[in-house]
């Protein structure tokens, strides 16, 4: 995510050379290595002793069941959740490949080179990218534990605590997010080609360039991921990981012994500020980002993925502080960028976001091929995990309807280039992908408090535990309150603050959030706008639960669609009746006892 607005209407020049002949060399290389990969992980070249300590096929932990079967990994279920196959350095690498995209090149460099954010901005992007695992961590075991073991993502803990409602709210925001993510990927990596190979990428006659990176992305990543699942996604996710450390490390280390590249302690001070600008756009970033995350089921199949829980809480930990390193790493580098030639950014001759790639200018061609190295491969792992997750928002219903496993895969296959191209065709038109995140960063906001307050499952004093219609009324209490917020600032239009243009208008433009000049995240009215809306969405989640029960009594803690839950689901994940036959369970145990102790 890019939280500066480009400021240039051409292609900034630098100094790379690379042709676009090597560059697509490169490409495909890299690409047909991932998908080599995960041919290996689906097994087509065996399940040999070698490829198994290489980590390159995925078993389950026991191999058999609770039920005493033995555990099959060629089934529909294995090949949409890779169900408890991946150790603690499985889900860690996972993570750390999966969210760490070709966008982190661009935008924890464009607020530490931006000296009216700095080191609290990007001090705060780290922390925000790395808290949804920590939320994860203490979360995800009672999510589980709710949900249960055939779960896929928190769609089916929609279902499951909530009913068929909320199940589709969360499924339509998630879609919504993680397309937005796969256009953003698709975007920044057929630009990041673009700038390598001196393609000016704001010349339209250039889409045909950029339009191929990114459909040789999609297909790839399709391609593997539709024959070898999220197992293959996880596999990849792992040799991509380690990939991108080695190669940064060693990037690391070439940038900052290049000549050109060094700096004093009092010119790096230019860059190194602590401000109140970047302490606002930290809290905005902490917000927005663990909001809209909670809704990117990259995250939350690997809950269900996880051997068991201290796997999925291990990894998970070591995810969170790996993502929050390299996201430190690339706005300490954004911050020597500037530092280097502060006047030139300052008269905007050189620009934030591309401030990691003005670090890596004075280097050999050899390492600017190394940078599209860790590029794709940055954009491959978070393409494939995003095309598997959207699978995985359905993947639950292709199962318990009992759709035989052959066609359940098939579907899922063409599910994924239904999402594919028009993804492909949104990036072609070079949409700003930042003001679709932001939207659909603030439509999470909504959301987010309203869908896991279902963790709380029994009333705790006064506090009623969730209803379905309380949650769904929760959710628009936020969207109302965005659309308040909006009126109090008399806000009539979205206008696009550096080309002037319209973006939208009326009162639903306010989700546009064009509030700042300086940065699309800056500024205490956007930071209030992201404090208040959850809050007060989870203020009236509990508030209308309340009321529901209060009215319907009992039936308030059912869905409100009992004919739209299958009738396993209604049998087997109502709280309620589970609650009910849990104390009678526990009420004719103490009877038996008491029982047996007068017999004795």
């Amino acid at each position: 995510r890019c939280c500066c607005p480009h400021t240039s209407a051409h292609s900034p020049t630098m100094g790379y050379d690379i042709s676009t002949g090597a560059a697509y060399a490169v490409l495909y290389t890299v690409l047909s290595l991932f998908t080599v990969l995960a041919i290996l992980s689906a097994g087509y070249c065996g399940k040999g002793t070698m490829l198994k300590k290489l980590g390159c096929i995925l078993l389950p932990k026991a191999a058999v069941d609770e039920d005493g079967e033995e555990v099959a990994t060629d089934t529909a279920d294995f090949f949409l959740a890779a169900r408890n196959s991946a150790n603690a350095k499985t889900i860690a690498l996972s993570f750390f490949a999966s969210s760490m995209g070709a966008w982190v090149v661009y935008a924890p460099t464009e607020l530490g080179a931006n000296p009216e954010l700095s080191w609290i901005a990007v001090i705060g992007y780290a922390v925000a990218s790395a808290s949804p695992a920590v939320l994860v961590f203490f979360i995800g075991p009672p999510l589980r534990k709710i949900t249960g073991e055939k779960a896929f993502s928190t769609t089916d803990f929609g279902l499951v605590r909530y009913g068929r409602l909320i199940q589709f709210c969360i499924a339509v925001m998630s879609v919504f997010y993680m397309f937005i993510y796969m256009v953003a990927e698709l975007t920044a990596i057929s630009n990041i080609f673009g700038l390598v190979c001196n393609v000016n990428t704001f010349d339209t006659t250039t889409i045909n360039y950029t339009t191929s990176i990114a459909v040789s992305v999609a297909v790839f990543t399709w391609f593997y991921t539709s024959i070898a699942g999220l197992p293959g996604s996880l596999v990849t996710d792992k040799f991509q990981a380690w990939l991108m450390f080695i190669l940064i490390f060693i990037l690391l280390l070439v940038a900052c012994t290049n000549p050109a590249n060094q700096l004093t302690k009092e010119e790096f001070a230019v860059a190194s500020n602590w401000t109140g600008d970047g302490a606002m756009a930290a809290v905005t970033l902490i917000i927005a980002v663990l909001c809209a995350e909670m809704f990117n089921q990259a995250t939350w199949q690997r809950v269900w993925a996880a051997k068991d829980v201290p796997a999925m809480r291990k990894g998970f930990a070591w995810g969170s502080f790996s993502v929050f390193l390299l996201m430190m790493f690339f706005g300490i580098m954004g911050m020597i960028a500037f530092a280097l030639d502060p006047e030139n950014y300052l008269i905007y001759n050189k620009f934030y976001y591309l401030a990691f790639f003005d670090l890596l200018a004075p280097l050999s061609q050899f390492w600017h091929i190394v940078v599209l190295i860790v590029c794709t491969a940055l954009a491959a792992s978070t393409v494939d995990s995003v095309q598997t997750a959207i699978a995985s928002c359905v993947s639950s219903d292709f199962i318990r309807y009992g759709i035989p496993d052959k066609w359940a895969t098939f579907i899922t296959r063409g599910l994924l280039i239904v999402i594919n191209v028009p993804a492909v065709i949104m990036s072609s038109k070079r949409f700003d992908v930042l003001g679709l995140f932001l939207v659909a960063d603030l439509v999470c906001a909504t959301a987010v408090l309203p869908v896991f307050l279902g963790l709380i499952t029994k009333d705790i004093g006064a506090i009623p535990a969730p209803t379905e219609l309380g949650a769904f009324l929760g959710i628009w209490s936020g969207i109302v309150a965005v659309l308040v917020n909006g009126k109090v600032l008399g806000f009539n239009e979205a206008v696009n603050p550096i080309t002037g243009e319209v973006i939208a208008t009326g009162p639903w433009s306010y989700f546009w959030l064009t509030n700042s000049t300086q940065c699309a995240l800056c500024g205490s009215t956007t930071m209030v706008t992201f404090i208040v809306t959850p809050l007060v969405a989870g203020f009236f989640t509990l508030f209308f639960s309340k009321i529901d029960i209060r009215l319907r009594g009992e039936r308030a803690r059912k869905p409100i669609f009992l004919m739209a839950q299958p009738e396993e689901e209604a049998k087997n994940y109502n709280l309620v009746a589970k609650d009910e036959q849990e104390e009678d369970g526990d009420i004719a145990m103490e009877e038996t006892n008491k029982s047996r102790d007068e017999v004795a």
